[in-house]
């Protein structure tokens, strides 16, 4: 579609020049003669289109007067003044003097007509001048070699595409759209306004440092508007911000009241306190009296280069009710000499409006839409910060085709070589130009954009009298934001400084995931993260679990690493045990060494003999078995730790059982049994019988290791913060059938026991073997209970301190009264003793 209007626009052009239509140029706009022509487009009055739309026209003399584009346009005059009379601060054109062509484009077909008026001169027949300008039939017919404005960018597509086919160079002063930066579809225009995309990145900033998340966006049904609005929906969702409606201002008419309206509840019903406005100033103005209709106030509204600085939005009537509008604005910027200026031609115009002989009355051709200068210069109207900063930008636009001009002439001699320049010649020096002006760098990036950009300013409001001030600043290279809020006044909070709240839900306290509500990110309930999970706050709406080594108490948004639980070596409880292993080791090392220098006396025998020496070395060993509970658990440790205990542990059994069973079967059994007895005795029965049962505790201890071996390994289910180190399969199969052998033999060694209770003293072990036992098995009985309840390092002390306490009360109960009679009873370690015991017995019996 594009192309098929491009396409006839070209046609109209061409036979515009060749006079086939009926359509006569007379150039009667605002013009000054020049060796080289600009072209200036200025909405020098407001109009409204018909109802019957696009392309119908409108005389622009008929709309109210733009004080706004009054000022624009003298601000070009003054620069090409100054470029004229070499009094600026650049002397770029000696010898050559610069014209003005000046358009009111006050609608879209009036920009539109305006740039076929500006290429028709291109395909006549020209005559040249001295200077070698090209000069047409029409006296007041120039080329013009670059073009300065329009204003808007909804004005600005359409003369950018026609200009850009021809390579004509125009520089907008207001025209941000940031589609203009495409250079396929628009390769000869340029702007000293920031693009959009800046302005864009520069409000979600704002809203980002205030953390207004849940808003409103308002966009102008224009290009401006759409395009604006558009772009900030798709970056929003990045920033984390929410946009609960938005909504498209379209411009004033009767039928478009109640579209306002409607407009308006919505807002109301999303209760945003932050109201973003990418809208024209005068499509904006017309649709605020339906805000303050509604009595909307204590709303934050951020507004757009546009419209934020301007007066005739703060010119409104209440309109200082509405709440704070905080928005961004170009940077701030004044043209020395220029107010003097505008002075000295407020007073030539009135001047010249008195002689009606010097009257430059408006062209009967409405299409070129010529104006009465003077009549709009003579009107003296205020310039407000707004129209400074503007106008600094068309000041900057018309330096810059000066400057290029300055190259493409070769200027830098000190004069002008006056050749003639088309605009496609232009063209590659405009891209080049780099100057300063009024400490303000002035350069076009690859896409015609400079590299300005916004000064961030907020309403004041004195009463019913308004001011701008300037709160921040932002660039886009690098993107910096800097805002003082303490400049800001916050209507609607009672010290003015504290700042609006604008959030669909208030944030989650730490370690609570989002759980949506609805279709907006911004709305959730808060959920604690349950315990063993954090909240990455990279993704608050789901609660990460933590490593298998890390743990975290609920709502938490980090993990912890667990506590490692072992028994080190240097823990004081490691400490204790060491000294009390060392007095285990010196007790059984001491009972051996008296045992074997006795081994020949009855006490000795009647313990044991030789078997003894074999169930001290095995409580020697149950004893270091305890050393492979110590520090980190390795695998040659739980391959040691329990089987060494149980099979040591088991001899010692055993060789107390059998030498319960031969004394039972002495006094008891030797007259029932005393053929089997001898045979057994003579066989050598009862080392044949405890080898047997350390044989086979043997065998299975190696089948359990053999076919599931125990390996060091973490517990990390016991406690959900520490981690257990200890042995894999302490409580298996195989450690069951351990656990039953022993136990089994253990129940034998006390029935033996204690059926020799009725013994001679000298031979009853009754009591002895029963106390060893018995705290032998309440301290296994007490471990195991606390391990099934208990992980802790405690519980680890705990086993070493049964299997100690094990042998120690072994050796009480078992050895220590032999000690006692060998080393403090010498008398009654006698044969004679013995067999007086013996005697009494039997006598007894």
């Amino acid at each position: 579609m594009f192309q098929y209007m491009f396409f006839f626009l070209r046609w109209l052009i061409l036979h515009l020049a060749a006079g086939e239509l009926d359509y006569i140029s007379q150039g009667k706009g605002m013009q000054l003669q020049g060796d080289y022509s600009l072209a200036g487009l200025f909405p020098l009055h407001y109009t409204k289109n018909p109802n019957s739309g696009f392309p119908a026209l409108v005389p622009c003399d008929q709309g109210r007067p733009n004080k706004h584009a009054v000022h624009l346009m003298q601000a070009m005059r003054f620069a090409v003044e100054e470029i004229n009379n070499a009094s600026g601060p650049l002397h770029l054109l000696p010898g050559v003097k610069l014209g003005y062509q000046i358009y009111d484009v006050c609608s879209i077909p009036a920009s539109v007509l305006a740039t076929l008026d500006l290429l028709v001169p291109q395909y006549q027949n020209p005559r040249v001048s001295e200077a070698g300008q090209a000069l047409f039939n029409s006296t007041e017919a120039q080329i013009a070699v670059g073009v300065i404005g329009p204003d808007s960018s909804s004005k600005t597509f359409t003369p950018a595409a026609l200009l850009g086919s021809f390579l004509v160079p125009e520089i907008s002063y207001e025209a941000s759209n940031e589609m203009l930066s495409n250079k396929f579809l628009y390769p000869s225009f340029f702007r000293t306004i920031p693009s959009d995309k800046n302005q864009v990145t520069a409000m979600i900033q704002l809203l980002v440092q205030f953390n207004w998340t849940w808003i409103t966006v308002l966009g102008s049904d224009n290009d401006y508007g759409l395009q604006g609005m558009q772009s900030l929906s798709q970056q929003a969702p990045k920033h984390g911000i929410c946009i609960a409606y938005q909504g498209i201002i379209p411009a004033a008419s009767d039928e478009k009241v109640q579209t306002m309206r409607n407009m308006v509840e919505k807002i109301l019903k999303t209760k945003v306190n932050t109201i973003v406005v990418f809208s024209s100033k005068t499509i904006f103005h017309d649709f605020l009296p339906f805000v303050l209709e509604r009595n909307i106030t204590d709303k934050v509204w951020i507004g757009t280069e546009d419209w934020s600085p301007s007066t005739l939005i703060s010119g409104i009537p209440g309109i200082n009710t509405i709440g704070t509008v905080v928005g961004v604005s170009v940077q701030d910027a004044s043209i020395s000499g220029f107010p003097d200026f505008q002075k000295k031609e407020v007073e030539k115009s009135i001047k010249h409006i008195k002689d009606d002989s010097n009257v430059i009355k408006s062209s009967a051709n409405d299409c070129l839409q010529s104006t009465d200068l003077y009549t709009l210069v003579s009107k003296n109207y205020s310039m407000d910060d707004y129209d400074t900063t503007s106008s600094f930008n068309v000041y900057k636009a018309v330096y810059a085709m000066a400057y290029a001009l300055h190259l493409t002439l070769g200027c830098d001699s000190g004069k002008c070589s006056r050749k003639s320049v088309s605009p496609q010649k232009l063209l590659p020096s405009l891209k080049k130009v780099r100057f300063s002006l009024s400490n303000s760098s002035v350069y076009f990036d690859a896409k015609g954009d400079p590299p300005t950009g916004y000064d961030i300013v907020s309403w004041v409001w004195r009463g019913t009298e308004w001011s701008l001030k300037v709160v921040g600043s932002f660039t886009p290279d690098p993107v910096v934001l800097s805002v003082d809020t303490d400049l800001i006044q916050w209507h609607g909070r009672e010290d003015f400084k504290s700042v609006p709240v604008s959030l669909c839900s208030p944030p989650c306290p730490k370690g609570h995931k989002k759980l949506l509500t609805g279709q907006h990110t911004c709305c959730f309930d808060c959920l604690p993260c349950p315990a063993a999970t954090f909240l990455n706050l990279s993704d608050p709406t789901e609660c990460q679990p933590c490593l298998p080594e890390q743990w975290a108490p609920p709502s938490s948004e980090q993990c912890l690493n667990r506590t490692v639980l072992l028994l080190a070596w240097d823990n004081p409880l490691s400490i204790a045990l060491l000294f009390f292993l060392a007095t285990c080791l010196l007790l059984t090392s001491g009972t051996a060494i008296i045992l074997l220098v006795n081994l020949n006396t009855p006490v000795a025998k009647s313990a044991g003999g030789r078997t003894c020496l074999l169930m001290l070395a095995a409580l020697t060993a149950a004893a270091l078995s305890t050393l492979c509970h110590f520090g980190e658990p390795s695998p040659l440790a739980c391959i040691l730790k329990q089987p060494l205990f149980t099979v040591s542990f088991t001899v010692c059994l055993a060789c107390i059982t059998m030498r319960s069973l031969q004394i039972i079967c002495i006094f008891k059994f030797s007259s029932k049994l005393p053929p089997a007895y001898d045979k057994w005795v003579k066989k050598r029965g009862p080392e044949i019988t405890i080898l047997l049962v350390s044989v086979t505790i043997l065998f299975i201890s190696v089948l359990r290791v053999s076919l599931d071996t125990p390996r060091p390994s973490q517990d990390l289910n016991f406690y959900p913060d520490k981690i257990v180190l200890e042995c894999s399969k302490t409580l298996s199969v195989g450690s069951a059938v351990e656990l039953a052998y022993v136990s089994l033999l253990s129940v034998l060694c006390f029935s033996f026991s204690y059926m020799g209770k009725d013994l001679p003293a000298n031979y009853n072990e009754a009591k002895c073997v029963t106390f060893s036992l018995l705290v032998y098995m309440i301290s296994w009985i007490s471990f195991f209970t606390l391990y099934l309840i208990n992980r802790e390092t405690f519980t680890m002390a705990a086993q070493v301190f049964a299997t100690l306490f094990s042998v120690l009360a072994f050796i009480g109960g078992y050895f220590v009264p032999k000690i006692y009679i060998i080393v403090l009873k010498p008398k009654m370690n006698t044969t004679a003793h013995f067999q007086n015991c013996i005697q009494m017995y039997t006598m007894n019996k």
